[in-house]
């Protein structure tokens, strides 16, 4: 057994998936839970439970002296983050190893230089991963800034070093603009990240972005498990995800994979992780980040590979060596995963708390639903609004569609508002049904009100 017991430091749906793959490795779990979660579905499969503070994260799932108790008031020897809250934090993974307790993840200096935007980037040119045009190193100034943006061309994106998504970009269209966005960002890095530092890159417009799986061993073994594809977000947050990519060939797939294996070997990390690239229309890929944790979406890549991703991520962490190579991993068919989150696309995606009142979720043939609900459950309004994952796969991606439009169909949900309305729509979509859409796609097409549109006019 990899470990004595592992203590599982995240609640929803992740928490489940963990605590079942390590009962199918046969090793113990216990759960660090908020008060506010201590009647989860997570708490209730687990073998022990143990909670760390109330119910905003600050003071529960981030409070690393609290889970470090924890640790060793449960007799736990190892601890898996799960994604978010402190999944890529270097310190926490550092002050893990200092007390003896294995974060289940990457080495921690794995983790800082992949956090660190500016160093990923310089770090993957340096294996040959191709990059998008940008400045070398952090814009201080405005002149310098718009110096770098008039050598790679209008339009540019500012991004903050040390953090992602729509709060750490800043899109400039012109060098009138940077005067202004430039600060802006600086001090929207120095309050959320506590970091100051922002980078200029291209900007590429109606954009995919692809990602590919990888897991890697300590002895030097790393493979791909193929790619997914993510261009159905709003506000950079994903909304669905699939994979094969509609976009790539095969010698354009072969290239990416490729390359994300070499990026990942290139700097010896260990574990599960995701390499995350930009597509441009040109067929033209480019390295955007490095994900150094289980991603959301890795149940599209398992539908698809038959390799359970949670699993290695624990038993890589415990030493192991990978027990196949790249010919042994063979991906097959199609899938497509659905985020039903507790958000209402017709009140501007309005977050939406409150009990489950009546809670059904698909199931039958090629269909997986990852979910923390259960009828009466109480969501809370402290976390992110994951509530479930529908995962579906089929022989070709028109055979998918037509399973998700089934599931999608049967998913009965009350006593709160979801996102399913709009995964309804997206399946019937002629853009998304023809796999030409882009990361422009909910700007284009969705309205205020919550309603897809078929034309962008």
């Amino acid at each position: 057994m990899p470990f004595r017991k592992v203590l599982v430091a995240n609640r929803g749906e992740i928490a489940v998936r963990i605590v079942r793959a390590c009962r199918d490795l046969g090793i113990p779990t216990a759960v660090a839970h908020s008060d506010v979660d201590a009647d989860s579905l997570a708490v209730r499969l687990a073998d022990d439970a143990i909670c760390v503070g109330p119910g905003p994260a600050a003071r529960s799932y981030l409070n690393v002296p609290a889970l470090l108790y924890a640790c060793a008031k449960t007799g736990a020897d190892a601890i898996h983050p799960g994604y978010g809250f402190l999944s890529e934090d270097a310190d926490f993974a550092e002050a893990c190893r200092s007390v003896g307790v294995t974060f289940i993840g990457p080495a921690p200096q794995a983790i800082r230089l992949m956090g660190d935007k500016i160093g990923a980037r310089s770090a993957m040119a340096a294996a040959g991963v191709p990059v998008f045009p940008g400045s070398p190193g952090p814009v201080t100034d405005a002149r310098s800034a718009a110096d770098f943006a008039g050598a790679v061309g209008y339009p540019v994106v500012l991004k903050a070093a040390a953090g992602g998504g729509g709060r750490g970009l800043r899109q400039v269209n012109a060098a009138a603009e940077m005067a202004t966005a430039l600060p802006q960002l600086r001090d929207t890095a120095r309050s959320l990240f506590f970091d100051e530092r922002v980078y200029l890159e291209k900007f590429v417009p109606a954009a995919r972005h692809v990602e590919v799986q990888i897991l890697a061993d300590g002895s030097g073994n790393v493979v791909h498990l193929g790619e997914r594809d993510c261009s159905i977000q709003r506000r950079h947050q994903k909304l669905a995800e699939e994979s094969p990519s509609t976009q790539l060939s095969a010698a354009m797939r072969a290239e990416l994979c490729e390359a994300a294996v070499r990026g990942a070997a290139s700097i010896g990390y260990q574990g599960a992780g995701t390499m995350e690239f930009l597509l441009d229309q040109e067929g033209d890929f480019a390295f955007l980040e490095m994900n150094t944790r289980v991603q959301v979406e890795h149940p599209v890549t398992e539908l698809r590979t038959g390799v359970d991703i949670v699993r290695w991520s624990i038993l890589l962490a415990a030493g192991e060596k990978l027990d196949f190579d790249q010919t042994g991993i063979a991906c097959t068919g199609h899938a497509l995963e659905c985020r039903i989150n507790t958000e209402d696309p017709a009140r501007q995606w309005q977050g939406s708390s409150g009990r489950l009142d009546a809670f059904q979720p698909p199931n039958g043939s090629w269909v997986r639903v990852d979910t923390h609900g259960f009828p009466g459950y109480f969501i809370p309004p402290h976390y992110d609004s994951l509530l479930a994952k529908v995962i579906v796969v089929g022989a070709t991606r028109d055979e998918t569609l037509v399973r998700m439009r089934r599931a999608l169909a049967e998913f009965e949900v009350t006593g709160v508002r979801t996102t399913l309305p709009f995964h309804r729509q997206l399946m019937d979509h002629p853009e998304f049904v023809a796999g030409t859409h882009r990361l422009d796609f909910v700007d284009r097409f969705l309205t205020p009100e919550g309603v897809l549109r078929v034309s962008d006019g």
